[in-house]
């Protein structure tokens, strides 16, 4: 079956910060992080015609496990890889499958590893066009808010603290323009283009460090929830009810919207 090219080289691939992972070295080959080759053939096969175009390029791959590994609860293979790789791969052959499979997987465990660990780590980032060197922050951004909805409702299990996920997850919002779409769409005071642009970059350059704390956010609370299991202590507020916000809207119009942010 004919592949489809890549969009631009796999050397064009961005790798945004140093990689330490000292233990790889005494690891077998089966759960050893992916090789630059490895990396280089995992991403020529999901840009391939096996996938319909229904696939996530390696960059959105990566922010999308970060996403899974880090929530409040554990997400199946059989979900977060069905929304990695589409419905249907036609695969040709089942050892095409498996490796594809076996590439993934391995991906995924060294991800998870290195973000339980506290290893540094690098973003897999594309730049927007093949003659541009301005890096694609917004699709990794995207990718990874993606995965935080694919098992519990996060801002439910964060209870009371709700803010601070909030607050972590305010600079993922920003980067992919979803926060500034919600002000302009509910009219509210956006900041000026200098503004903006160092906020954009700030975000930028701690987008590491945001994925590591908010999976130290959660990997805290289940500990905290074995010790003592979380329970609501304020009661549900309606979807017609006031918002709890003080914003005067009604809690669906409101913070209750899925549209809003907050």
């Amino acid at each position: 079956m004919p592949q489809t090219p890549l969009p631009f080289p796999p050397h064009q691939r961005k790798l945004c910060q140093p990689f330490l992972r000292t233990s790889a070295a005494m690891t077998s080959p089966a759960n050893a992080p992916l090789s630059e080759a490895e990396l280089d053939r995992l991403e020529e096969l999901l840009d391939s015609a096996i996938f319909k175009d229904e696939a996530m390029q390696l960059d959105e791959l990566q922010a999308l496990i970060c996403a899974v590994v880090s929530g409040p609860d554990l997400i199946p293979p059989s979900v977060w890889l069905t929304a990695a790789l589409g419905e249907s791969p036609a695969y040709e052959s089942e050892l095409q499958a498996s490796e594809v499979f076996s590439l993934v997987m391995r991906f995924y465990n060294d991800i998870a590893d290195t973000l339980q660990q506290g290893d540094d780590w690098e973003l897999i980032l594309y730049p927007f066009a093949d003659d541009s060197d301005e890096l694609d922050f917004a699709a990794w951004a995207d990718a990874y808010i993606y995965g935080t909805q694919l098992g519990s409702d996060w801002y439910e299990f964060a209870g009371v603290h709700t803010e601070d996920l909030s607050e972590m997850l305010q600079p993922f919002f920003l980067l992919n323009g979803m926060l500034k779409e919600d002000a302009e769409k509910h009219h509210e005071r956006w900041m000026s283009p200098a503004e903006e642009r160092l906020a954009i970059e700030r975000a930028q350059g701690n987008l590491p460090e945001l994925v590591s704390a908010i999976h130290d956010f959660w990997k805290d609370l289940r500990s905290a929830s074995e010790a003592e299991p979380y329970r609501r202590t304020e009661s549900k507020v309606g979807r017609n009810d006031a918002c709890p916000c003080g914003s005067g809207r009604k809690y669906k119009q409101c913070c209750g919207s899925p549209e809003r942010l907050h």
